[in-house]
């Protein structure tokens, strides 16, 4: 009678499975798949989050690549359970971006990702990027404050108390903030409906 064979189970990745914040406390005690597993997760949303509000992958990626190297920096000094590391994360790029929106005030359009073939047409595409780019003005003439509170709420999609979180402010503020942040939004861009492809009762 054959011996059977015994069963193999598969054994988990114990990286895949840990926290950010342990992934992090591990990379700075040297281990280099850690890091690795930590920068897959995070790295695609840090370059989402910059890419929205810049509307400029070549800057995106720039600040995308600052905000990693900085939480490595920092990872011997973290923490534990006093923050989240997406929070972190969060606070750092939306800083780095419009540190880069106070010192530009025009985008360069052959940044952009060519599109592909099943996108939108090429007006269509024109004018997204138009949208965008007209955003990111707009946005780099807000008080830095604002125009944290603004993106982060209205192009990343948090919750006040999550922003209220990141920005170490209470939702009050944070409310305030974007209220005030949106109102000037409307005003700096309520010259532009007709060029940037808004009806006259769409909000910009």
């Amino acid at each position: 009678m054959p011996l059977a064979r015994p069963q193999m189970t598969a054994v988990s990745d114990p990286c895949a499975q840990a926290s950010d914040e342990d992934l992090l406390l591990a990379h700075a005690s040297g281990d280099l798949r850690a890091a690795g597993v930590l920068t897959q997760r995070l790295l695609p949303r840090v370059l989402a989050q910059a890419l929205r509000m810049l509307a400029n992958r070549a800057e995106a990626e720039d600040v995308a690549q600052d905000a990693m190297l900085r939480l490595w920096r920092i990872a011997p000094d973290w923490r534990a359970g006093e923050a989240q590391v997406t929070t972190w994360l969060y606070r750092v790029t939306a800083n780095l971006c419009t540190d880069r929106l106070r010192k530009r005030r025009h985008l360069a359009m052959d940044a952009v990702a060519e599109p592909l073939d099943d996108a939108p047409s090429v007006v269509a595409q024109m004018q997204s990027r138009a949208r965008l780019q007209a955003l990111s003005e707009a946005l780099a003439q807000l008080p830095e404050r604002q125009a944290q509170a603004v993106a982060l709420r209205h192009l990343e999609g948090l919750s006040n108390p999550q922003i209220a979180q990141i920005m170490d402010i209470s939702v009050a503020s944070v409310e305030s903030l974007t209220a005030r942040g949106k109102r000037a939004l409307s005003a700096i861009m309520a010259g532009r409906k007709a060029e940037l492809g808004y009806d006259d009762d769409e909000p910009a």
